[in-house]
């Protein structure tokens, strides 16, 4: 099989990436090593900035996005048993949607499909070749009936931390990363919303966040230690411990339900040093991983394909290789301010093992600054919108 772009990776990166490039009349492959309907069912957090929704809109997989996504123009802080808004679009004059990753998984599957471009399932990449020299690189996968090999100009792995594309790139010097002493435990509870925007609490016993799925779903996550296990919490634990992390308003805490699904996620920055190696390239997790306390992952993940999409778009249209060898550099640019906000949202909101009782001030400092100061406000809503497509 022969194509112009092999990616690896059917995630958001991989999907839209596919979608840009087809509506600029170039051809790929995506190749997924699971199944459709574990990625359809895989639920995961959704916090698009506007610039985000616009280039789904613009890739064919906005109709349901925006006539499901739930827009919200603020967001609270939690602490000292009182909440204080933060409101995003007062300051920034623009909101984010709150639309599970999943749903629009399942959009960019049906668009995909829907304009006849390759999308293979059930089909793990084992070998990547030739990428640094002339010919056609090649991609050796394996799907039902034995093994086979893609031929492209390019390869973009968007298979995540652990895939092939990344530990294929390699690297001179390890890459920047940190690993949090923490994890969040997430639940999917089936119960109305216990607020009309996204809570982040900041408490003694720890972090926690409310936010909404759809009008019957509720996700919520509160930080625990690294190694517990998800036997460890029943449910009337689970809501005991939320209830306690996140202060009531008006006399109404938190709405309980079912609880669906449990899971627990590790917390940890990862940066590559370089995107791209000949005609290897990386985008989103495969090439970044941000704490999710600033909502950053999916976001920077299409900002990395949006650049590669135009850069790919001009080599094929007339030859030109400048933004291709730029990619990295103007990628990496806003990769690095996402880390900071995520590290700095992470500092901010959670309780650290070894913080003294006076960084513990300093953390219930900076909260009061922010729910007092316009200025500091506008810091936290500017990042958390997004920085604009200007950016990097």
């Amino acid at each position: 099989m022969r194509t112009s772009v092999g990616i690896i990776g059917a995630g958001p990166a991989g999907l839209l990436l596919a979608q840009l490039l087809q509506r600029q009349g170039v051809d790929s492959v995506v190749l997924e090593a699971r199944g459709r309907a574990e990625i359809e069912s895989t639920v995961r957090a959704g916090v698009l900035e506007p610039g985000t929704v616009e280039l789904l809109t613009e890739a064919g997989a906005g109709e349901r996005l925006q006539s499901q996504g739930q827009t919200h123009r603020g967001i609270e802080l939690a602490f000292d048993g009182g909440r204080h808004r933060i409101d995003l679009y007062a300051l920034t004059g623009r909101a984010i949607t709150v639309y599970a990753q999943h749903e629009l998984l399942k959009d960019l599957i049906a668009a995909r499909l829907e304009a006849g471009g390759g999308l293979v399932f059930d089909s793990p990449v084992t070998a990547l070749e030739s990428f640094d020299g002339g010919g056609p690189a090649r991609v050796h996968y394996r799907d039902a009936g034995g093994e086979r090999v893609l031929e492209c100009d390019f390869i973009v792995g968007c298979d995540g931390f652990h895939g092939i594309a990344r530990q294929a790139l390699g690297e001179r010097e390890p890459p920047w990363q940190r690993q949090y002493p923490f994890a969040w435990f997430g639940i999917l509870a089936a119960s109305p919303p216990s607020a009309p925007e996204l809570i982040y609490a900041c408490h003694q016993r720890g972090f926690a966040l409310v936010s909404t799925r759809s009008p019957t779903l509720q996700r919520l996550y509160f930080q625990c230690a690294p190694d517990d296990s998800v036997d460890a919490w029943p449910d009337a634990r689970i809501w005991d411990e939320l209830q306690a992390r996140v202060p009531a308003t008006d006399g109404q805490s938190l709405r309980q339900g079912e609880i669906l699904q449990k899971n627990i996620i590790a917390m940890r920055s990862f940066v590559a040093r370089s995107l791209r190696r000949g005609r290897l390239f990386l985008a989103g997790d495969a090439a970044h991983i941000v704490p999710p306390t600033g909502a950053k992952g999916l976001n920077l993940a299409a900002a990395d394909v949006r650049l590669l999409a135009s850069a790919l778009a001009a080599y094929f249209r007339d030859g030109g290789e400048t933004a291709l060898l730029d990619y990295s550099r103007r990628a990496l640019r806003r990769v690095w301010r996402a880390e900071h906000f995520s590290w700095w949202m992470t500092g901010l909101l959670h309780a650290f093992p070894d913080a003294s009782p006076f960084m513990r001030q300093m953390q219930r400092a900076e909260l009061d600054y922010l729910a007092s100061s316009p200025a500091a406000a506008t810091v936290l809503a500017e990042n958390y919108v997004g920085m604009g497509w200007d950016w990097g």
